[in-house]
């Protein structure tokens, strides 16, 4: 059975009716998916892609009429087919438990997307580097994944602040606090925490941001 860490980059190989891509071009959508999360899309050129690939450059551009084509061709319909279902299915597991308290949610909440970022990294590190810069992929990601994933986080904060248990503010802003936290907390341990010689204390982190989460948007106690 194929390691589920590259299952993804195996479906993105699949074309839209069920066939494959042409040896060559599954050879350059590699080379690009390893230089754009190694490098980033700005930093990266077609030539490194071909050199990596074993191809000529203008086999490229057979395939692919510019640098941003080949980005859309590799994130667009992962985020599409793959990542939003995963994100959905796996966070669904999360969102269907009840909690007793804001710290137990934000637990498993981490849980659940630390074994998701670590089994999807290359792919999630390219389109957390690249959606701020293409409106493209912001729509994707807009349509496919946040729109979907509100809906049922809102469902838990409201239950959570329904039985006094955080704090009286609108379900948007604790949604957007807790997700700002969580997600640099997540982001710059998957980029930098896991670099050979970084000082990062994972445990510690972890930590530290459920306290201060829980700080701040935990319900006051009553005396």
């Amino acid at each position: 059975m194929q390691d589920t860490k590259e299952q993804w980059l195996a479906d993105l190989l699949k074309d839209g009716d069920g066939g494959k891509m042409t040896e060559k071009q599954a050879r350059i959508v590699q080379a690009a998916i390893e230089i754009f999360a190694e490098k980033g899309f700005a930093a990266s050129s077609t030539s490194e892609i071909a050199q990596r690939a074993g191809v000529a450059e203008g086999t490229i551009f057979r395939h692919y009429k510019t640098k941003k084509e080949l980005l859309l061709a590799i994130v667009a319909p992962t985020l599409t087919k793959l990542i939003a279902p995963l994100v959905l299915r796996d966070l669904n597991k999360v969102l269907d438990e009840e909690y007793d308290s804001l710290e137990q949610f934000l637990r498993a909440v981490i849980a659940n997307r630390i074994e998701f970022l670590d089994k999807h990294q290359r792919i999630i590190r390219i389109a957390a580097q690249e959606i701020s810069f293409h409106p493209e992929l912001q729509e994707h990601f807009k349509n496919e994944v946040m729109n979907r994933v509100l809906d049922r986080l809102r469902s838990v904060i409201e239950r959570l602040k329904s039985e006094g248990k955080v704090a009286a503010m609108p379900s948007e802003t604790i949604i957007r606090l807790i997700g700002s936290s969580l997600f640099g907390y997540m982001m710059i341990r998957s980029f930098y925490g896991s670099r050979e010689g970084a000082v990062w204390d994972d445990e510690r982190e972890r930590e530290e941001t459920i306290a201060f989460i829980v700080r701040g948007l935990g319900a006051p106690k009553v005396n």
